[in-house]
């Protein structure tokens, strides 16, 4: 049988990140992907237009609706937009006791802008994280949630063990936000294990997080164990990020920094 993963997650009508990155990713893996949409935005390669966030009771029904019938082997959320959603997704996967649940925290924009009020942050804090197999913070999402500063990797470790220690099952905190070398690192509760990457030259990449906690969503549907699927979704988003290409308004590679650049994801996967 297929394997299925269901992505619970925010519409990005240029196609970059959100859902529509998520289900361009578990496509590649070859795995069976459905989704819950969360919020609807009106956005390019310049920037968001608008945004429109649904009902919660409709994301719950979106989410019954596919795991009552399709399943999943693996969950994955993105931007949950408010705490009413957060609440309710967090009820829901309970309620159906999804397996393999790996948590994108998308509570802080790029440019630091905070995408989940204070009620937010703590429900997702205290509801959804004990359920989630894996969490995948950047630095500063990992400071908003432990409240530690996170600059380099060993604060990046200190910050997974209190991830932990909240309840997540294991956290893999993003070092691609901090300077120096690339350094993601994570613990599982008995294992630390620092990762490393080198940076790749040009500007930065839209839907990086994205597509990185939906290899490992999908890796994990396909079996693998928790550390071979992270090492999988690492390699997965090194060649993504190798052949990123340009679209829209926005500049050629030796152009100036810009937001503005694609994954090139579906691709085939190369194991």
């Amino acid at each position: 049988m297929i394997p299925r993963a269901l992505t619970i997650a925010g519409s990005d009508s240029c196609g970059g990140a959100g859902l529509q990155a998520d289900l361009k990713t578990f496509a590649a893996l070859g795995v069976y992907g459905a989704c819950a949409v969360t919020a609807v935005t009106a956005q390019n390669s310049r920037g968001v237009v608008s945004a429109f966030e649904l009902p919660a009771d409709l994301v719950a029904q979106q989410m019954d609706a596919v795991l009552d019938d399709v399943g999943a082997d693996a969950v994955k959320t993105g931007m949950l937009s408010s705490t009413a959603i957060v609440e309710v997704v967090a009820q829901r996967l309970a309620a159906h006791e999804a397996r393999n649940f790996v948590l994108d925290p998308v509570v802080v924009a790029k440019d630091g802008t905070h995408l989940l009020t204070d009620d937010g942050v703590r429900a997702l804090r205290e509801k959804l994280l004990p359920l989630a197999a894996l969490v995948t913070p950047n630095a500063r999402e990992a400071e908003v949630l432990t409240g530690q500063t996170v600059s380099g990797p060993e604060a990046a470790a200190r910050a997974a063990r209190a991830l932990v220690e909240m309840g997540a099952g294991a956290a893999l905190v993003k070092g691609g936000h901090l300077p120096g070398p690339a350094v993601d690192v994570l613990w599982d509760g008995k294992d630390e294990t620092f990762l490393t990457n080198p940076r790749l030259p040009g500007p930065p990449v839209h839907g990086t997080g994205c597509v990185l906690a939906a290899a490992i969503a999908g890796y994990v549907a396909r079996g693998e164990a928790l550390p071979n699927a992270v090492a999988k979704a690492r390699g997965f988003l090194q060649r993504a990020l190798a052949e990123a290409f340009s679209t829209g308004g926005s500049p050629g590679r030796a152009g100036p920094s810009r937001p503005s650049f694609r994954l090139s994801a579906p691709f085939r996967e190369q194991d």
